[in-house]
């Protein structure tokens, strides 16, 4: 006899996946830590396989465990938005929306046409600029929901994805370790601007900011126009752009994290979007980065 996936067993697994760390997961969904631990216990029986590999220091996601996130998180989406349809009335009104222009470029508009096809009553503005921006919109109540980036060090909202970094350029680019790097970037205050100048420091490789903007169309043109190099999350890398990662002269990247932060107001329109984004997000992300 098979067992079945348990919603609470999935959430709880999500949760730990989302965060790397059994205390921090708990602490998101309500729950004790050794009541998490006991659950992904229970999900591994069920699943036959080690869905996690744990130390005193670090969590990491098994192969098998990266697979089963792919179907959790559908499973969740699918079973909150039944709800949804069921309990609440029909989701109606205008939910203002902060995001960077990579992620409004490459990952909202799937997550969004879902959202509103199931919900058709509301309505979306959204607004483009740096996390370090739209968070004191979200603050002063002049935005309902922001998506944002965070590096590990700084973890903040409710995580959707971790997300590798890579160096990335033009498909005819050649590295002249000579010659100092002409970066494109976004503009300060970007996690990944200030990510890769840090790497870059503390190899003490020699570069210049040759474009610094809030849009990722234009970032892409200038790296294939030109001898650019730039760092981008995997999941909005343009495909006519390559990544140039393991070369000497490009230090690794750490990770970063997808987070989605909703304003204190309750509303249940705004809630029902942050919960959307939360569950999809990291699923469409991983799609893109495959």
């Amino acid at each position: 006899m098979k067992n079945d996936l348990e919603i609470d067993l999935l959430r709880s697994f999500v949760a730990v996946a989302a965060h790397r760390n059994f205390t921090h997961a708990a602490r998101t969904i309500g729950r004790t830590q050794s009541a998490v631990s006991l659950q992904i216990k229970r999900l591994e029986d069920i699943v036959g396989k080690r869905l996690f590999d744990r130390s005193r220091q670090s969590v990491s996601i098994t192969h098998v465990g990266e697979g089963l996130l792919v179907y959790a998180n559908r499973i969740l989406a699918a079973n909150d938005a039944a709800l949804s349809h069921i309990q609440r009335p029909e989701a109606e009104g205008l939910v203002r929306l902060g995001t960077p222009d990579d992620y409004a470029t490459y990952l909202l508009p799937q997550v969004l046409a879902g959202i509103t096809k199931d919900h058709p009553r509301l309505q979306f503005e959204v607004t483009c600029d740096n996390a370090s921006d739209l968070l004191p919109m979200l603050e002063r109540g002049d935005l309902d929901v922001v998506v944002a980036t965070h590096p590990l060090s700084a973890v903040a909202g409710q995580i959707a994805r971790h997300e590798p970094l890579h160096w990335v350029a033009s498909p005819h680019y050649v590295d002249d370790p000579k010659t100092p790097l002409s970066l494109v970037l976004f503009p300060s205050g970007c996690v990944c601007r200030d990510i890769a100048l840090d790497a870059l420091r503390q190899i003490d490789r020699s570069w210049h900011v040759a474009y610094s903007t809030r849009s990722i169309g234009l970032m892409e043109k200038a790296m294939l126009e030109s001898s650019g190099v730039s760092v981008m999350e995997a999941s909005i890398i343009p495909p006519s752009l390559k990544i140039i990662d393991g070369q000497p002269g490009f230090p690794a990247l750490p990770e970063v994290v997808i987070s989605v932060h909703q304003s204190s107001t309750g509303e249940p329109h705004v809630s029902l979007v942050a919960d959307n984004l939360l569950s999809k997000l990291g699923y469409v992300a991983k799609q893109k980065a495959s």
